[in-house]
């Protein structure tokens, strides 16, 4: 999901007490028979066989689901271009009957800000209690049992335990049951049971392009096609750029409070230039050589400005000082690790704008340095102003003020190294072709299911009030991947509605992208954001109400003549 979204399905609010038609080759091909799913990866059979027969794949459930049912899918296909493929299918779960519901939800304390909260389930004990009170009401409950999924760095076992008053086949009749439970002095939400990862959605929609380096003779970037400080829907990119088929990309900012709206809460790189700094080290795809050798890595950023002799270290680009969404990097409070959907504060800090950041500078406390295109200093003083063509700025606030005050002389000059490196040490070289985007968590590593939520700061084993929506819970989501072909996997799944598609959990995507072939894999930026678009038509249903979100960077797979 977004990082702004807080992973929130479509629901009630909880209750408390106290353009591109016609350029390339474009062929539907309906495979009009349902088949039952099984572990076969459909992108291995010949686009010939595809066209005269079905194609199966594995249902994306978790080893905890429950209750799955006999699942099937319908898959129609599109060849956008040569080496360009579009797959829609229907997953549906026949014999599974999900229902609204009632959950109590559990205090609980932030374990990061010591802030009260509400977490939608705790331990046995919390159950037991609950259960006992809610019966001596007058209610009859049930203490379901929650265990991990399948993370490669979390326990094993119970994660927790829910309780939940009553199964009604519509909303209104579970809202009207949460007005007495809230009244009886419990908070609550009400919720869909088909989001639970624990048992098998009835309906998934699902959007899989597939993109051939081999064949395909146009180029696949990610970019933030105006201003790294603007929102722009998938889809309007699309139209502007031409594209065949595009993606929504990377966590970006959406509330004022957390930075500057539209700018990125990770890694980012456009046309072998870095514009956003990495939130710890979190899962990237890397479209080298205008995409013609993805892969996906875990990746850091370290960044060093120097004046003669003497150096510090920058903590971000284009975003506004003193503010690190998701958190992730050194100084940062109230913690230096990443944490989704958490804006941290860094008392010293020195940032770097870029030409894209075409947008009134941050203003506020601290010291403003202009270089230009050689790093020479321009001039020096007040934040505030814009970023002039072909140069930069250094903000800093705190001791990085301190730093850029001493070395802020006209003519001197300030280098900047930007380095990125993957878990392995090895250090990624940006050339003018490549493109980087980034969000969390891994999904699929060597082939096998490995998802270092904890890792990435997208789930706390420690605290239950963090993250469980976010990851556990089925939501839109947007994938990556790629196969042992080299061919790059770009995957929507639609959610948020109830008897139409439910989403996926983080391990069910991770599923599904096997089931593709898919030998590395990374979540992308979900929820509402997630869309796709196929010559110049949005073809997944989005989630928000208000229609398609404006987003920060996309991926676009663009034609020949755009190479």
């Amino acid at each position: 999901m977004h990082d702004e979204d807080g992973g929130v399905p479509r629901r009630a609010g909880l209750a408390r007490r106290g353009g591109l038609a016609g350029r390339g080759i474009r062929i539907r091909i309906a495979l009009g028979t349902a088949v039952v799913l099984a572990a076969v990866n459909p992108w291995t059979v010949s686009d010939v066989a595809q066209a005269a027969a079905p194609v199966s794949v594995s249902a994306p459930t978790t080893a905890s689901a429950s209750g799955s049912g006999s699942a099937s899918v319908r898959w129609t296909t599109e060849r956008v271009a040569p080496g360009v493929q579009v797959r829609t299918g229907v997953i549906r779960n026949t014999g599974v009957t999900p229902v609204w519901t009632v959950t109590v939800q559990a205090p609980a304390v932030n374990r990061l800000t010591g802030v009260p909260t509400w977490a939608p389930l705790s331990d046995r004990t919390w159950a037991d209690t609950t259960a006992r009170q809610l019966t001596d009401a007058g209610f009859r409950p049930r203490v379901e049992r929650v265990p991990w999924e399948g993370y490669a760095d979390t326990p094993r076992g119970t994660m927790g335990w829910q309780v939940r008053v009553g199964s009604y086949a519509a909303q209104a009749e579970a809202q009207s049951a949460s007005q007495a439970v809230t009244a009886g002095g419990f908070r609550v939400a009400v919720e869909w049971t088909g989001y639970d990862g624990r048992q098998a959605a009835d309906r998934q929609s699902v959007h899989v392009a597939v993109i051939d380096p081999a064949a395909f003779r146009g180029t696949v970037e990610s970019t933030h096609d105006s201003s790294v400080a603007d929102r722009e829907t998938t889809s309007a990119v699309a139209a502007r750029t031409g594209s065949l088929v595009a993606v929504n990309g990377g966590f970006f900012i959406t509330a004022d409070a957390d930075g500057v709206q539209g700018t990125n809460a990770g890694l980012a790189a456009y046309d072998g230039t870095l514009e956003s700094m990495a939130s710890g080290t979190r899962a990237a795809l890397i479209l080298a050589d205008g995409g013609r050798r993805p892969r996906i890595a875990d990746l850091s950023t370290t960044v060093t400005a120097r004046a003669g002799s003497s150096s510090y270290a920058v903590q971000g680009i284009n975003r506004v000082p003193g503010k690190v969404r998701n958190c992730g990097r050194p100084g940062a409070t109230p913690t230096e690790l990443p944490r989704h959907d958490l804006t941290c504060a860094e008392a010293d800090d020195l940032v770097k704008f870029t030409p894209r950041f075409r947008a009134a500078l941050p203003e506020g406390a601290g010291t403003q340095v202009v270089l230009d295109a050689t790093h020479h200093v321009v001039s020096a003083g007040p934040r505030g102003g814009t970023v002039p063509a072909g140069g930069s700025v250094l903000q800093g606030i705190g001791a990085a003020a301190d730093w850029l005050s001493a070395h802020s002389r006209k003519g001197e000059r300030i280098s900047v190294r930007e380095d990125i490196r993957d878990t392995a040490g090895r250090r990624v070289e940006l050339g003018s072709r490549d493109s980087i985007v980034s969000a969390a968590p891994t999904l699929v590593k060597d082939g096998r299911a490995d998802i270092d939520a904890t890792t990435e700061g997208t789930l706390d084993p420690l605290d239950l009030s963090f993250g469980f929506a976010w990851s556990n819970v089925r939501q839109p989501r947007t994938m990556a991947g790629i196969d042992r072909r080299g061919r790059l996997l770009l995957v929507t799944v639609d959610g948020r509605q109830p008897g139409v598609s439910e989403g996926f959990t983080l391990a069910e995507g991770a599923t599904f992208m096997r089931s593709l072939g898919a030998e590395q894999a990374l979540n992308l930026d979900g929820g509402g954001s997630s869309a796709m678009v196929v010559g110049g038509k949005l073809v997944n249903i989005t989630s928000d109400t208000t229609g398609e979100r404006p987003v920060g960077d996309t991926i676009q797979v663009l034609p020949p003549h755009h190479d």
